[in-house]
Protein backbone atom coordinates (compact mmCIF):
# COMPACT_ATOMS: atom_id res chain seq x y z
CA UNK A 1 0.00 0.00 0.00
CA UNK A 2 2.77 2.17 1.16
CA UNK A 3 4.64 1.54 -2.42
CA UNK A 4 1.33 2.78 -4.22
CA UNK A 5 0.91 5.64 -1.76
CA UNK A 6 4.52 6.88 -3.13
CA UNK A 7 4.12 6.23 -6.78
CA UNK A 8 0.81 8.26 -6.40
CA UNK A 9 3.04 11.33 -4.76
CA UNK A 10 5.65 10.53 -7.83
CA UNK A 11 3.04 10.81 -10.87
CA UNK A 12 1.53 14.17 -8.83
CA UNK A 13 5.16 15.63 -8.88
CA UNK A 14 5.94 14.91 -12.83
CA UNK A 15 2.24 16.40 -13.56
CA UNK A 16 2.86 19.26 -11.41
CA UNK A 17 6.14 20.28 -13.43
CA UNK A 18 4.69 19.43 -16.15
CA UNK A 19 1.68 21.88 -15.68
CA UNK A 20 4.28 24.60 -14.37
CA UNK A 21 5.97 24.71 -17.58
CA UNK A 22 2.98 24.64 -19.85
CA UNK A 23 2.53 28.27 -17.70
CA UNK A 24 5.12 29.67 -19.76
CA UNK A 25 4.81 30.92 -23.16
CA UNK A 26 4.27 28.81 -26.26
CA UNK A 27 6.15 28.30 -29.90
CA UNK A 28 5.50 30.84 -32.37
CA UNK A 29 3.13 33.13 -29.96
CA UNK A 30 2.06 36.11 -32.05
CA UNK A 31 4.79 35.64 -34.27
CA UNK A 32 2.79 35.52 -37.66
CA UNK A 33 2.68 34.64 -40.65
CA UNK A 34 3.25 30.65 -39.23
CA UNK A 35 3.29 31.31 -35.49
CA UNK A 36 4.41 27.56 -34.40
CA UNK A 37 3.89 24.45 -33.41
CA UNK A 38 1.20 24.90 -31.25
CA UNK A 39 -0.45 26.84 -34.18
CA UNK A 40 0.28 23.65 -36.19
CA UNK A 41 -1.70 21.51 -33.38
CA UNK A 42 -4.69 23.57 -33.40
CA UNK A 43 -4.60 24.06 -37.52
CA UNK A 44 -4.75 20.45 -37.92
CA UNK A 45 -7.61 20.61 -35.48
CA UNK A 46 -9.53 22.94 -37.50
CA UNK A 47 -9.25 20.94 -41.23
CA UNK A 48 -9.67 17.48 -39.62
CA UNK A 49 -13.36 18.87 -38.18
CA UNK A 50 -14.15 21.14 -41.22
CA UNK A 51 -12.93 18.94 -44.16
CA UNK A 52 -13.72 15.47 -45.25
CA UNK A 53 -11.05 12.63 -44.98
CA UNK A 54 -10.15 12.63 -48.57
CA UNK A 55 -9.05 16.08 -47.87
CA UNK A 56 -6.94 16.08 -45.13
CA UNK A 57 -3.40 15.31 -46.74
CA UNK A 58 -4.03 17.40 -50.18
CA UNK A 59 -3.17 20.91 -51.01
CA UNK A 60 -6.61 22.95 -51.85
CA UNK A 61 -8.26 26.10 -51.08
CA UNK A 62 -9.32 25.24 -47.44
CA UNK A 63 -6.09 23.13 -46.99
CA UNK A 64 -2.71 24.91 -47.82
CA UNK A 65 -0.05 22.20 -47.05
CA UNK A 66 2.31 25.38 -46.27
CA UNK A 67 0.51 26.29 -44.15
CA UNK A 68 1.22 23.34 -41.65
CA UNK A 69 -0.30 20.89 -43.56
CA UNK A 70 -0.51 17.20 -42.04
CA UNK A 71 2.84 15.14 -42.03
CA UNK A 72 2.02 12.58 -39.42
CA UNK A 73 0.31 9.86 -40.09
CA UNK A 74 -3.43 8.73 -39.53
CA UNK A 75 -3.61 8.32 -36.17
CA UNK A 76 -2.31 12.09 -35.17
CA UNK A 77 -5.38 13.17 -37.41
CA UNK A 78 -8.44 11.19 -35.77
CA UNK A 79 -6.39 12.73 -32.15
CA UNK A 80 -6.79 16.22 -33.92
CA UNK A 81 -10.67 15.13 -34.73
CA UNK A 82 -11.06 14.01 -31.73
CA UNK A 83 -9.68 16.97 -29.90
CA UNK A 84 -11.44 19.43 -32.27
CA UNK A 85 -15.07 17.84 -31.26
CA UNK A 86 -13.93 19.09 -27.53
CA UNK A 87 -13.02 22.51 -28.92
CA UNK A 88 -16.28 22.98 -30.98
CA UNK A 89 -18.53 21.91 -28.51
CA UNK A 90 -16.72 24.73 -26.08
CA UNK A 91 -15.52 27.31 -28.74
CA UNK A 92 -16.42 26.97 -32.39
CA UNK A 93 -14.42 30.19 -32.96
CA UNK A 94 -11.10 27.84 -31.63
CA UNK A 95 -11.76 25.64 -35.12
CA UNK A 96 -13.89 27.88 -37.45
CA UNK A 97 -12.87 27.14 -40.88
CA UNK A 98 -9.81 29.83 -41.95
CA UNK A 99 -10.66 32.75 -39.62
CA UNK A 100 -9.19 30.50 -36.50
CA UNK A 101 -5.98 30.57 -37.70
CA UNK A 102 -3.35 32.26 -34.90
CA UNK A 103 -5.72 32.13 -32.71
CA UNK A 104 -4.68 32.84 -29.62
CA UNK A 105 -6.08 33.05 -25.98
CA UNK A 106 -5.42 31.92 -22.43
CA UNK A 107 -8.67 30.15 -22.59
CA UNK A 108 -7.69 28.20 -25.95
CA UNK A 109 -4.10 27.95 -24.04
CA UNK A 110 -5.43 26.18 -21.48
CA UNK A 111 -7.27 24.12 -23.09
CA UNK A 112 -4.00 23.02 -25.73
CA UNK A 113 -2.46 22.28 -22.67
CA UNK A 114 -5.03 20.64 -21.04
CA UNK A 115 -5.48 18.15 -23.91
CA UNK A 116 -1.49 17.15 -23.81
CA UNK A 117 -1.94 16.78 -19.84
CA UNK A 118 -4.53 14.12 -20.55
CA UNK A 119 -2.33 12.52 -23.22
CA UNK A 120 0.20 11.89 -20.66
CA UNK A 121 -2.56 10.95 -17.77
CA UNK A 122 -4.17 8.18 -20.13
CA UNK A 123 -0.96 6.54 -22.47
CA UNK A 124 2.58 7.88 -21.38
CA UNK A 125 2.39 8.04 -17.11
CA UNK A 126 0.83 4.69 -16.55
CA UNK A 127 2.74 2.83 -19.05
CA UNK A 128 5.98 4.56 -16.78
CA UNK A 129 4.44 3.29 -13.44
CA UNK A 130 3.87 -0.17 -14.91
CA UNK A 131 7.13 -0.66 -16.08
CA UNK A 132 8.86 1.09 -12.88
CA UNK A 133 7.00 -1.65 -10.71
CA UNK A 134 7.70 -4.70 -12.91
CA UNK A 135 11.19 -4.30 -12.89
CA UNK A 136 13.48 -7.32 -10.94
CA UNK A 137 16.17 -7.40 -8.72
CA UNK A 138 15.68 -3.92 -7.29
CA UNK A 139 13.86 -2.73 -4.13
CA UNK A 140 10.48 -0.86 -4.28
CA UNK A 141 12.79 1.98 -3.50
CA UNK A 142 14.16 1.74 -6.62
CA UNK A 143 11.56 1.65 -8.56
CA UNK A 144 10.11 4.29 -7.38
CA UNK A 145 12.98 6.79 -7.72
CA UNK A 146 13.39 5.31 -11.01
CA UNK A 147 9.87 6.73 -11.91
CA UNK A 148 10.19 9.82 -10.68
CA UNK A 149 13.20 10.35 -12.86
CA UNK A 150 11.77 9.29 -15.93
CA UNK A 151 8.65 11.63 -15.04
CA UNK A 152 11.02 14.73 -14.65
CA UNK A 153 12.80 14.05 -17.95
CA UNK A 154 13.23 17.58 -18.69
CA UNK A 155 13.31 17.05 -22.63
CA UNK A 156 9.90 15.01 -23.02
CA UNK A 157 8.40 18.06 -21.09
CA UNK A 158 10.06 20.70 -22.51
CA UNK A 159 8.89 19.39 -25.83
CA UNK A 160 5.38 18.43 -25.48
CA UNK A 161 4.65 21.66 -22.49
CA UNK A 162 6.98 24.40 -24.00
CA UNK A 163 7.27 23.96 -27.84
CA UNK A 164 3.85 22.50 -27.59
CA UNK A 165 3.78 18.46 -28.89
CA UNK A 166 2.24 15.11 -27.94
CA UNK A 167 5.26 13.09 -28.30
CA UNK A 168 4.29 11.37 -25.22
CA UNK A 169 1.60 9.74 -27.10
CA UNK A 170 3.48 8.14 -29.61
CA UNK A 171 6.57 7.75 -26.76
CA UNK A 172 3.54 6.00 -24.59
CA UNK A 173 2.13 3.74 -27.23
CA UNK A 174 6.01 2.14 -27.57
CA UNK A 175 6.38 1.75 -24.05
CA UNK A 176 3.58 -0.29 -23.43
CA UNK A 177 4.99 -2.37 -26.59
CA UNK A 178 8.18 -2.56 -25.17
CA UNK A 179 6.54 -4.03 -21.65
CA UNK A 180 4.36 -6.17 -23.92
CA UNK A 181 7.25 -8.14 -26.01
CA UNK A 182 9.20 -8.27 -22.71
CA UNK A 183 6.52 -10.06 -20.88
CA UNK A 184 5.63 -12.21 -23.29
CA UNK A 185 2.23 -10.37 -24.07
CA UNK A 186 3.40 -10.55 -27.75
CA UNK A 187 0.58 -9.55 -29.78
CA UNK A 188 -0.58 -6.62 -27.11
CA UNK A 189 2.82 -5.43 -27.43
CA UNK A 190 2.40 -5.22 -31.27
CA UNK A 191 -0.33 -3.92 -31.58
CA UNK A 192 1.06 -1.16 -29.05
CA UNK A 193 3.71 -0.44 -31.04
CA UNK A 194 1.47 -0.51 -34.41
CA UNK A 195 -0.37 2.43 -32.53
CA UNK A 196 2.93 4.44 -32.28
CA UNK A 197 3.78 3.87 -35.59
CA UNK A 198 0.71 4.79 -37.13
CA UNK A 199 0.62 8.09 -34.48
CA UNK A 200 4.24 9.24 -35.75
CA UNK A 201 6.29 7.72 -38.04
CA UNK A 202 9.18 8.63 -36.56
CA UNK A 203 9.01 5.53 -34.05
CA UNK A 204 10.35 3.31 -37.47
CA UNK A 205 13.93 4.64 -35.45
CA UNK A 206 12.05 1.55 -32.64
CA UNK A 207 10.79 -0.73 -35.47
CA UNK A 208 13.86 -3.14 -36.25
CA UNK A 209 14.70 -3.82 -32.21
CA UNK A 210 10.73 -4.86 -32.46
CA UNK A 211 10.87 -7.02 -35.27
CA UNK A 212 14.67 -8.54 -34.34
CA UNK A 213 13.29 -8.95 -30.87
CA UNK A 214 10.19 -11.09 -31.88
CA UNK A 215 11.59 -12.78 -34.70
CA UNK A 216 14.05 -14.05 -32.03
CA UNK A 217 11.80 -15.33 -30.18
CA UNK A 218 10.29 -17.17 -33.25
CA UNK A 219 13.37 -18.58 -34.12
CA UNK A 220 13.56 -19.49 -30.20
CA UNK A 221 10.05 -21.31 -30.31
CA UNK A 222 11.37 -23.09 -33.32
CA UNK A 223 9.71 -22.29 -36.65
CA UNK A 224 8.36 -25.74 -37.30
CA UNK A 225 6.22 -25.12 -34.21
CA UNK A 226 5.00 -23.07 -31.86
CA UNK A 227 7.56 -20.39 -33.14
CA UNK A 228 5.82 -20.74 -36.86
CA UNK A 229 2.41 -19.74 -34.98
CA UNK A 230 3.90 -16.91 -33.39
CA UNK A 231 5.12 -15.57 -36.35
CA UNK A 232 1.81 -16.00 -38.59
CA UNK A 233 -0.19 -14.20 -35.53
CA UNK A 234 2.43 -11.07 -34.89
CA UNK A 235 1.55 -10.68 -38.83
CA UNK A 236 -1.74 -10.61 -38.83
CA UNK A 237 -2.07 -8.07 -35.69
CA UNK A 238 0.81 -6.11 -37.39
CA UNK A 239 -1.45 -6.26 -40.89
CA UNK A 240 -4.65 -5.51 -39.38
CA UNK A 241 -3.97 -2.59 -37.09
CA UNK A 242 -2.40 -0.92 -39.99
CA UNK A 243 -5.52 -1.62 -42.19
CA UNK A 244 -7.71 -0.36 -39.40
CA UNK A 245 -5.38 2.71 -39.12
CA UNK A 246 -5.51 3.72 -42.83
CA UNK A 247 -9.12 2.26 -43.96
CA UNK A 248 -10.38 5.85 -45.42
CA UNK A 249 -7.11 6.23 -47.06
CA UNK A 250 -6.74 2.92 -49.02
CA UNK A 251 -10.34 3.65 -51.14
CA UNK A 252 -7.92 5.01 -53.66
CA UNK A 253 -4.15 4.65 -54.92
CA UNK A 254 -3.47 8.36 -54.94
CA UNK A 255 -5.07 8.63 -51.65
CA UNK A 256 -2.50 6.50 -50.50
CA UNK A 257 0.92 7.47 -52.08
CA UNK A 258 -0.28 11.29 -51.05
CA UNK A 259 -0.56 10.26 -47.26
CA UNK A 260 2.91 8.93 -47.71
CA UNK A 261 4.28 11.61 -49.71
CA UNK A 262 3.43 13.56 -46.62
CA UNK A 263 4.70 11.38 -44.06
CA UNK A 264 8.17 11.20 -46.09
CA UNK A 265 9.06 14.57 -47.55
CA UNK A 266 12.61 13.62 -49.75
CA UNK A 267 12.76 16.61 -51.18
CA UNK A 268 13.24 18.80 -47.82
CA UNK A 269 16.64 17.56 -47.62
CA UNK A 270 19.14 15.85 -45.57
CA UNK A 271 18.28 17.54 -41.69
CA UNK A 272 16.22 19.95 -40.62
CA UNK A 273 17.55 23.18 -38.93
CA UNK A 274 20.52 23.07 -36.57
CA UNK A 275 20.29 19.18 -35.70
CA UNK A 276 23.18 17.27 -33.29
CA UNK A 277 23.69 14.67 -35.90
CA UNK A 278 26.62 13.68 -38.08
CA UNK A 279 25.27 15.51 -41.01
CA UNK A 280 24.74 18.76 -39.56
CA UNK A 281 28.12 18.58 -37.75
CA UNK A 282 29.74 17.29 -41.21
CA UNK A 283 28.45 20.21 -43.18
CA UNK A 284 30.50 22.65 -41.15
CA UNK A 285 33.47 21.49 -43.20
CA UNK A 286 31.74 19.91 -45.95
CA UNK A 287 28.37 21.49 -47.40
CA UNK A 288 27.02 17.86 -48.37
CA UNK A 289 23.35 19.69 -48.73
CA UNK A 290 24.56 21.82 -51.59
CA UNK A 291 27.58 19.66 -53.16
CA UNK A 292 25.19 16.09 -53.76
CA UNK A 293 21.76 14.99 -55.42
CA UNK A 294 18.91 14.36 -52.23
CA UNK A 295 18.90 10.77 -53.99
CA UNK A 296 22.46 10.39 -53.86
CA UNK A 297 22.23 11.45 -49.56
CA UNK A 298 19.39 9.34 -49.35
CA UNK A 299 21.51 6.41 -50.33
CA UNK A 300 24.66 8.24 -48.20
CA UNK A 301 22.07 8.23 -45.02
CA UNK A 302 20.98 4.38 -45.67
CA UNK A 303 23.97 3.06 -46.18
CA UNK A 304 25.63 4.78 -42.85
CA UNK A 305 22.42 3.82 -41.08
CA UNK A 306 21.58 0.00 -41.75
CA UNK A 307 25.89 -0.62 -41.17
CA UNK A 308 25.74 0.88 -37.96
CA UNK A 309 23.00 -1.05 -36.70
CA UNK A 310 23.41 -4.00 -38.41
CA UNK A 311 25.55 -5.70 -35.39
CA UNK A 312 23.09 -5.10 -32.49
CA UNK A 313 20.01 -6.20 -34.56
CA UNK A 314 22.16 -9.26 -35.56
CA UNK A 315 22.79 -10.12 -32.24
CA UNK A 316 19.13 -9.20 -30.85
CA UNK A 317 17.49 -11.67 -33.52
CA UNK A 318 20.23 -14.70 -32.29
CA UNK A 319 20.08 -13.80 -28.54
CA UNK A 320 16.90 -12.26 -27.71
CA UNK A 321 16.52 -11.30 -24.65
CA UNK A 322 14.94 -8.33 -23.09
CA UNK A 323 17.86 -6.43 -21.50
CA UNK A 324 19.38 -6.74 -24.91
CA UNK A 325 16.10 -5.95 -26.80
CA UNK A 326 16.57 -2.66 -24.64
CA UNK A 327 19.64 -1.96 -25.19
CA UNK A 328 19.39 -2.69 -29.12
CA UNK A 329 16.36 0.22 -28.90
CA UNK A 330 18.69 2.60 -27.48
CA UNK A 331 21.37 2.04 -30.52
CA UNK A 332 19.50 1.74 -33.27
CA UNK A 333 17.54 4.71 -32.31
CA UNK A 334 20.38 6.69 -31.98
CA UNK A 335 21.69 5.03 -35.37
CA UNK A 336 18.52 6.59 -36.80
CA UNK A 337 19.26 10.46 -35.06
CA UNK A 338 23.12 10.35 -36.42
CA UNK A 339 22.99 9.00 -39.83
CA UNK A 340 19.39 8.78 -41.08
CA UNK A 341 17.52 11.38 -43.71
CA UNK A 342 15.55 14.03 -42.75
CA UNK A 343 16.12 14.50 -39.28
CA UNK A 344 14.06 16.93 -36.47
CA UNK A 345 16.48 18.43 -33.23
CA UNK A 346 13.12 16.92 -31.68
CA UNK A 347 14.17 13.14 -32.83
CA UNK A 348 16.24 12.76 -30.03
CA UNK A 349 13.51 11.92 -27.98
CA UNK A 350 13.11 8.76 -29.88
CA UNK A 351 16.52 7.40 -28.15
CA UNK A 352 16.14 9.43 -25.18
CA UNK A 353 13.00 6.81 -24.34
CA UNK A 354 14.83 3.71 -23.89
CA UNK A 355 18.02 5.32 -22.21
CA UNK A 356 15.49 6.14 -19.48
CA UNK A 357 14.75 2.37 -19.20
CA UNK A 358 17.83 1.41 -18.21
CA UNK A 359 18.17 4.30 -16.31
CA UNK A 360 18.96 1.90 -12.63
CA UNK A 361 21.07 -0.12 -14.90
CA UNK A 362 23.34 2.25 -15.77
CA UNK A 363 22.50 5.48 -14.10
CA UNK A 364 25.54 7.26 -14.23
CA UNK A 365 26.22 7.34 -18.76
CA UNK A 366 22.09 7.33 -18.97
CA UNK A 367 21.98 10.23 -16.81
CA UNK A 368 24.79 12.20 -18.73
CA UNK A 369 23.12 11.39 -21.92
CA UNK A 370 19.61 12.20 -20.85
CA UNK A 371 21.39 15.67 -20.01
CA UNK A 372 23.56 15.92 -23.14
CA UNK A 373 19.84 15.44 -25.27
CA UNK A 374 18.68 17.82 -23.43
CA UNK A 375 21.33 20.63 -24.37
CA UNK A 376 21.46 19.21 -28.00
CA UNK A 377 17.84 21.18 -28.44
CA UNK A 378 18.95 24.15 -26.43
CA UNK A 379 18.93 26.41 -29.80
CA UNK A 380 15.35 25.18 -30.13
CA UNK A 381 14.47 25.65 -26.69
CA UNK A 382 15.93 29.33 -26.64
CA UNK A 383 13.97 30.19 -29.99
CA UNK A 384 10.48 29.57 -27.33
CA UNK A 385 11.72 31.47 -24.79
CA UNK A 386 12.26 28.44 -22.43
CA UNK A 387 15.84 28.80 -20.87
CA UNK A 388 14.16 28.99 -17.12
CA UNK A 389 12.69 26.04 -17.38
CA UNK A 390 15.36 24.87 -19.15
CA UNK A 391 17.41 25.14 -16.94
CA UNK A 392 15.06 24.58 -13.84
CA UNK A 393 14.02 21.29 -14.96
CA UNK A 394 17.13 20.22 -15.85
CA UNK A 395 18.79 20.74 -12.47
CA UNK A 396 15.83 18.95 -10.74
CA UNK A 397 16.23 16.05 -13.20
CA UNK A 398 20.19 15.70 -12.38
CA UNK A 399 19.99 16.34 -8.64
CA UNK A 400 16.97 13.73 -8.05
CA UNK A 401 19.22 11.22 -10.63
CA UNK A 402 22.22 12.17 -8.54
CA UNK A 403 20.10 11.60 -4.96
CA UNK A 404 18.09 8.69 -6.10
CA UNK A 405 21.13 6.28 -7.85
CA UNK A 406 24.12 7.74 -6.34
CA UNK A 407 25.40 7.86 -9.97
CA UNK A 408 28.74 9.22 -9.04
CA UNK A 409 29.68 5.93 -6.97
CA UNK A 410 28.32 4.03 -10.15
CA UNK A 411 31.76 4.66 -12.18
CA UNK A 412 33.21 0.80 -11.83
CA UNK A 413 33.80 -1.88 -14.60
CA UNK A 414 31.15 -3.66 -14.01
CA UNK A 415 28.34 -0.75 -12.77
CA UNK A 416 29.07 0.17 -16.27
CA UNK A 417 28.77 -3.03 -17.45
CA UNK A 418 32.14 -2.86 -19.25
CA UNK A 419 33.55 -5.79 -17.00
CA UNK A 420 33.92 -7.97 -20.24
CA UNK A 421 34.84 -5.92 -22.18
CA UNK A 422 37.65 -4.45 -20.67
CA UNK A 423 39.01 -8.24 -19.68
CA UNK A 424 38.90 -8.74 -23.67
CA UNK A 425 41.07 -5.41 -24.32
CA UNK A 426 43.84 -6.30 -20.72
CA UNK A 427 44.43 -9.93 -22.80
CA UNK A 428 46.46 -7.66 -25.44
CA UNK A 429 46.80 -4.40 -23.24
CA UNK A 430 47.36 -5.63 -19.22
CA UNK A 431 47.98 -1.97 -18.18
CA UNK A 432 44.10 -0.96 -19.32
CA UNK A 433 42.43 -0.64 -16.15
CA UNK A 434 41.90 2.84 -16.03
CA UNK A 435 38.65 2.88 -18.44
CA UNK A 436 36.33 4.15 -15.61
CA UNK A 437 38.78 6.68 -14.73
CA UNK A 438 38.77 7.84 -18.86
CA UNK A 439 34.96 7.87 -18.84
CA UNK A 440 34.88 10.14 -15.25
CA UNK A 441 36.66 12.16 -16.98
CA UNK A 442 35.06 13.15 -20.22
CA UNK A 443 31.79 13.58 -18.29
CA UNK A 444 33.51 16.45 -16.61
CA UNK A 445 34.46 17.98 -19.56
CA UNK A 446 31.00 17.04 -21.42
CA UNK A 447 29.61 19.04 -18.45
CA UNK A 448 31.63 21.80 -18.41
CA UNK A 449 31.45 22.31 -21.87
CA UNK A 450 28.04 22.59 -22.07
CA UNK A 451 27.59 25.04 -18.94
CA UNK A 452 30.22 27.22 -20.88
CA UNK A 453 28.31 27.08 -24.26
CA UNK A 454 25.16 27.80 -22.56
CA UNK A 455 26.20 30.64 -20.90
CA UNK A 456 27.81 32.29 -23.95
CA UNK A 457 24.76 31.43 -26.17
CA UNK A 458 22.39 33.69 -23.78
CA UNK A 459 25.01 36.17 -22.57
CA UNK A 460 27.11 37.10 -25.92
CA UNK A 461 26.13 38.02 -29.35
CA UNK A 462 27.64 35.85 -32.34
CA UNK A 463 29.61 37.46 -34.69
CA UNK A 464 28.14 38.80 -37.66
CA UNK A 465 29.44 37.44 -40.52
CA UNK A 466 28.63 33.83 -38.45
CA UNK A 467 25.05 34.77 -36.85
CA UNK A 468 24.59 30.62 -36.20
CA UNK A 469 28.16 30.04 -34.94
CA UNK A 470 26.59 29.09 -30.97
CA UNK A 471 24.19 26.89 -32.61
CA UNK A 472 26.38 24.87 -34.79
CA UNK A 473 28.44 24.48 -32.03
CA UNK A 474 26.09 23.27 -29.69
CA UNK A 475 25.00 20.85 -32.48
CA UNK A 476 28.68 19.62 -33.03
CA UNK A 477 29.28 18.94 -29.23
CA UNK A 478 26.34 17.25 -28.87
CA UNK A 479 27.16 15.23 -32.26
CA UNK A 480 30.42 14.31 -30.85
CA UNK A 481 29.10 13.01 -27.20
CA UNK A 482 26.36 11.04 -29.30
CA UNK A 483 28.91 9.15 -31.22
CA UNK A 484 30.54 8.40 -27.95
CA UNK A 485 27.48 6.77 -26.64
CA UNK A 486 26.83 4.97 -30.18
CA UNK A 487 30.13 3.26 -29.48
CA UNK A 488 29.24 2.88 -25.73
CA UNK A 489 26.00 1.29 -26.06
CA UNK A 490 27.46 -1.05 -28.71
CA UNK A 491 29.69 -2.39 -26.88
CA UNK A 492 27.71 -3.41 -23.92
CA UNK A 493 25.75 -5.33 -26.60
CA UNK A 494 27.93 -7.07 -28.32
CA UNK A 495 30.14 -8.39 -25.02
CA UNK A 496 26.65 -8.81 -22.90
CA UNK A 497 26.53 -12.76 -23.74
CA UNK A 498 29.84 -13.04 -21.73
CA UNK A 499 28.34 -11.39 -18.48
CA UNK A 500 25.07 -13.83 -18.75
CA UNK A 501 27.40 -16.63 -19.22
CA UNK A 502 30.04 -15.79 -16.00
CA UNK A 503 26.54 -14.70 -13.99
CA UNK A 504 25.71 -18.13 -14.85
CA UNK A 505 28.24 -19.90 -13.35
CA UNK A 506 28.78 -17.64 -10.06
CA UNK A 507 24.50 -18.31 -9.79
Amino acid sequence: MEKWYLMAIVVLLGLTVRWTVSLNSYSGAGKPPMFGDYEAQRHWQEITFNLPVKQWYFNSSDNNLQYWGLDYPPLTAYHSLLCAYVAKFINPDWIALHSSRGYESQAHKLFMRTTVLIADLLIYIPAVVLYCCCLKEISTKKKIAHALCILLYPGLILIDYGHFQYNSVSLGFALWGVLGVSYDWDLLGSLAFCLAINYKQMELYHSLPFFCFLLGKCFKKGLKGKGFVLLIKLACTVVASFILCWLPFFTEREQTQQVLRRLFPVDRGLFEDKVANIWCSFSIFLKIKDILPYHIQIIISFCFTFLSLLPACIKLTLQPSPKGFRFTLVSCALSFFLFSYQVHEKSILLVSLPVCLVLSEIPFMSTWFLLVSTFSMLPLLLKDELLMPSVVTTMAFFIACAISFSIFEKTSEEELQLKSFSISVRKYLPCFTFFPRIIQYLFLISVITMVLLTLTTITLEPPQKLPDLFSVLICFVSCLNFLFFLVYFNIIIMWDSKNGRNQKKIN
